[in-house]
């Protein structure tokens, strides 16, 4: 009878040390894994938007109209596209 009670008693040690052993590589590969999960996640997330440009002082209307009639005068505008962007800014 200590014979068996001796080999149950390693088979016992020897079982739970291997339950422990298996249990922390199992923990430590987990951890590996979720660490290697973190990094691809940071590395594929979005960049940040960009900064709003800043605005542009409102131009005065009666200057643009100045401008556009300018531009008319010297050919550059049809009387079409004048009309339009004078309709544009006015409306």
């Amino acid at each position: 009878m200590p014979g068996l009670l001796r080999g149950v008693a390693r088979t016992a040690v020897v079982a739970g040390t291997a339950t422990a052993v298996s249990n922390r590589v199992s923990r430590r590969q987990a951890n590996r894994w979720a660490e290697q999960d973190s990094y691809a996640y940071a590395e594929q997330a979005p960049p940040p938007p960009p900064a709003p440009a800043p605005a542009a002082p409102a131009a005065d209307p009666i200057a643009q109209l100045k401008e556009l009639a300018a531009l008319k005068d010297q050919g550059v505008l049809t009387e079409q596209e004048f009309a339009a962007q004078k309709a544009k800014l006015l409306g």
